[in-house]
This record gives C-alpha cells, structure tokens and sequence, in this order.
C-alpha cells in the first residue's frame, strides 16, 4: 500500500524529459556506457512489474486467507505458501508489458546520447538523411526483438508455474 503512491507519482514525469537528466546526471559523475540506458528502462519497466504484483499480492480471496488464519500462519508464511504463489501469473502479465516498456526506454535512451550503435541510433540517422527504409527496419527489429523477449518470458512462466503446479 505504501508503494503504490510513490509508483504513481514516479510515473508522472515524462520519459523524454527524463531521459537526458539521467544521462547528464550520470555523465557528469562519470557513469556512461550501457548504464544510463538500463536505468532508464528500468525506471519504464518498474511500474507494470508493481502494479501486476500488487494485484497479484492481493488476489487471494478471503477463504484462502482464513483458511491460512485457521492454521495459524504466521504473515510469512501467509506470503510464502498463499499470496506470493498466487501472484505467480500476475508477474508474468507484468513482465510481458515491463519488457516492452524497457525496450522502449533503452531506444529513448540512446537518442539523447547520439549513439553510433543500437536501434535508437539507427532511428536517428535514418530521420536525419531521410532513409524512411532505415527508420521502418529499425522498427520491425524493435517489433521482433519485443515479441522474442516476451516469447521468451512466456515460455520461462510455462515452466516456473508447471514446476509450481500452477498449469494454467
């Protein structure tokens, strides 16, 4: 409850306004490279994972939860046996959308940085000589890249929640 707020507020500031503080801030200190952009996808990809997880954190239903009660549970072990297994397929919704998010997040962070490599960069050299072939290639990678990491995302929910009993 206590991190829903500061989750909301955080996502009121606009990425692209962001994203080169980030990467001056951390510039100036000294930090340059891969990661200001994980930062900043990060900073994209955090808010889905929070909500998904919790919506899932709240999910079971009070029967489950007297039931817990009824055997004395301890609210560790309330977490560790009820809430954080049901919670499962809520992170793995979430996380679908956070890898996106943050695929996002690290072309928005190449753009202000002027990169010479990377989809961002590919996006910027393309709109400045008017290479639309470029611009659309950089977006199909983009589009194949996201589809291959929820793919994959997908396919490690398949095993942790067959592995949890939790088929769905």
């Amino acid at each position: 409850m206590s991190v829903m707020p500061w989750a909301i507020a955080s996502q009121t500031i606009p990425i692209l306004a962001i994203a080169p503080m980030i990467i001056v801030v951390l510039n100036s200190l000294g930090v340059t490279g891969i990661v200001p952009k994980a930062i900043i996808s990060a900073y994209l990809s955090f808010f889905p994972v929070v909500v998904g997880m919790v919506k899932g954190l709240r999910s079971p239903d009070a029967m489950q939860l007297d039931l817990m009660r009824t055997y004395n549970a301890n609210g560790a072990q309330t977490f560790g046996k009820l809430r954080l297994p049901s919670s499962m397929p809520y992170l793995f919704a979430s996380l679908k959308v956070g890898v996106a998010a943050s695929l996002v997040g690290t072309i928005v962070g190449e753009l202000p940085t002027g990169a010479v490599a990377g989809l961002g960069s590919r996006l910027l050299s393309g709109s400045y000589y008017g290479q639309t072939v470029q611009i659309w290639a950089a977006l199909f990678a983009a589009a194949i890249l996201a589809a291959s990491l929820v793919g994959i995302i997908g396919w490690v929910e398949r095993v942790v929640l067959a592995r949890m009993g939790l088929v769905r």
